[in-house]
């Protein structure tokens, strides 16, 4: 049942960039005011992504939805910089038993609360039309904590990740454009490391001024 929500995910997300590059009509380009360098950009995305079988987190939490905060500083030669913040939730595989007098053993975890807050680099491509293509790399601070079933925290460890994308900021009206992205990531937290592909689609809009 993962493996097919995550295709159809992957689905969604590869006919939304497809989407997102074809031409817009004339009346929506003439009403767009593209970003210059060194405007800001604030966006909301949500999205969804899975961990890989890889790891003990992986092997132990898999597919959830994902809301993410990213804010973009655009700089000259089609490059920008950016603040991200995610909030992940990836749901238990297979269902653990609570036992509350050997919680150790026994921790009845029924979710993965993922935060990752870094540092991105993005490359553009035709900065000068309606859909700029990006690539992204990036790196930051993990933490990690689970929820038991009588809704318990707890810690599994904190730590780094670096990721790597790629991204459409589609201009639709104004400095406002759908934003759509696509990441892997790989988190290390103490003796883990953990493979994270994520989906997103939502809005960013660049303040003039």
């Amino acid at each position: 049942m993962a493996g097919v929500v995550m295709q159809v995910v992957v689905t969604v997300g590869a006919v939304t960039a497809g989407a997102l590059l074809v031409a817009p009509p004339a009346w929506t380009a003439s009403s767009v005011l593209l970003p210059r360098p060194g405007q800001v950009g604030l966006g909301l995305q949500g999205g969804y992504g899975t961990l890989l079988k890889s790891g003990t987190l992986g092997e132990t939490f898999g597919e959830g939805p994902t809301i993410a905060a990213r804010l973009r500083y655009r700089m000259r030669y089609e490059r920008a910089i950016g603040l991200t913040f995610e909030n992940q939730r990836h749901e238990i595989r297979v269902s653990e038993i609570y036992n509350p007098v050997d919680p150790v053993n026994f921790p009845g975890r029924t979710r993965l609360n993922m935060v990752l807050s870094g540092l991105e680099f993005y490359q553009m491509f035709g900065t000068r039309t309606t859909s700029v293509k990006m690539l992204m790399v990036g790196a930051g601070i993990a933490q990690t904590s689970s929820r038991t079933l009588n809704d318990e925290t707890i810690y599994e460890g904190d730590g780094t990740f670096v990721s790597a994308g790629f991204g459409v900021e589609r201009f639709v009206y104004r400095s406002w454009a759908l934003d759509f992205s696509t990441r892997y990531m790989m988190v290390f937290i103490p003796d883990d490391r953990a493979h994270d592909v994520q989906v997103a689609l939502g809005l960013m809009f660049y303040a003039s001024y």
